[in-house]
């Protein structure tokens, strides 16, 4: 995936899109959590929910993603995971579809 785009400041109004897949590995990772410390399972998905709400205020300050060599694509992190995230100008969101730990090509099919 490329694009060569240039990056504007968003509007105000920025939307969040969490995307099914996101969710899924989000969970999984928490209920792993939660195996054995259920408290730090709460607290890291509170942080890291508060962290993606916090996305809309100030999108491209996260990195461009190492995943993918395209500027609208950033990768958030936490602690030692990553939500890899979508700015879409178009519609004024973005969308939240990557959750990653220590994985090769965790997005290749």
């Amino acid at each position: 995936m490329n694009s060569t785009r240039n990056l504007k400041p968003p509007s105000g109004n920025m939307k969040i899109k969490v995307l099914k897949s996101f969710k899924e590995k989000l969970n999984h990772q928490i209920e792993y959590i939660a195996r054995d410390k259920p408290r730090a399972a709460r607290k890291f998905k509170t942080e890291i929910l508060q962290r993606i709400k916090e996305i809309p205020q100030m999108p491209c300050k996260n990195r461009k993603s190492i995943y993918f060599d395209r500027d609208d694509i950033r990768d958030l992190i936490y602690k030692e995971y990553t939500v890899v995230y979508k700015i879409n100008r178009n519609e004024d969101s973005k969308e939240v579809f990557g959750f990653t730990k220590f994985e090769n090509n965790p997005f290749e099919d």
